[in-house]
């Protein structure tokens, strides 16, 4: 009877997240590869993450605030307001690749991501800082650079680092658009599945270690 009673002390001291799983409101603030490019709005991998998060426990509203051709200063300037108008529990930044397309300068990128995580934190929710890759004709020198800001800012800020998708996705040539930089709708569903699964895996990393 002890040894029971104990158990059951066990089981109610644990964390809330670990027997409810984690609620609240995530913001997707991204770009073309979030946005649902060439496909309709509700296709997009964000808008499917909702179900998939919520069929392993996890009770959160997801919201798209992502638009195509967006960069981090664009991001940087719509944040304010959209943190003001949802304020969301959770803030995904998938952006960068169109300054990494448009040469952009590594300093500036990094500069508007890094207050982009301040704002974040600062709001009360927890940012969470998707690497993105530039292709590699770029130059190796700017691709380095470029693909170093985002575990420097994640350490720095200890905002969790989320894989970048689209490593994966672009493997399979029929899951691509003609332009070679966008997934087709057919591919929503499969990234919706992973994201969710690597959400959850390092918000539980994450704050296992608070």
């Amino acid at each position: 009877m002890k040894r029971f009673l104990s158990v059951l002390i066990f089981i109610f001291t644990l964390p809330l997240v670990s027997i409810t799983g984690y609620c609240g409101t995530l913001m997707v603030l991204g770009d073309s590869l979030s946005a649902g490019y060439n496909m309709r709005a509700e296709q997009s991998w964000p808008i499917l993450l909702e179900p998939k998060l919520r069929q392993q426990g996890h009770d959160l509203t997801v919201i798209n605030a992502s638009i195509s051709g967006d960069t981090t200063g664009n991001g940087l300037a719509r944040l304010p307001t959209l943190l003001d108008r949802h304020q969301p529990d959770y803030v995904i930044i998938e952006l960068g690749a169109n300054d990494g397309l448009r040469g952009f300068p590594p300093k500036t990128i990094r500069n508007n991501l890094a207050m982009m995580i301040e704002d974040i934190q600062a709001s009360g929710a927890q940012s969470l800082l998707m690497q993105i890759q530039v292709p590699p004709n770029y130059g190796k020198r700017y691709s380095q650079l470029f693909s170093a800001l985002y575990p420097a800012l994640s350490q720095e800020y200890s905002s969790p680092l989320l894989p970048f998708f689209l490593e994966e996705v672009i493997l399979k040539q029929e899951w691509m658009m003609d332009d070679g930089l966008h997934p087709k709708a057919e591919a929503q569903p499969w990234i919706a599945c992973y994201m969710a699964t690597e959400i959850i895996k390092v918000l539980e990393i994450n704050n296992s270690g608070n």
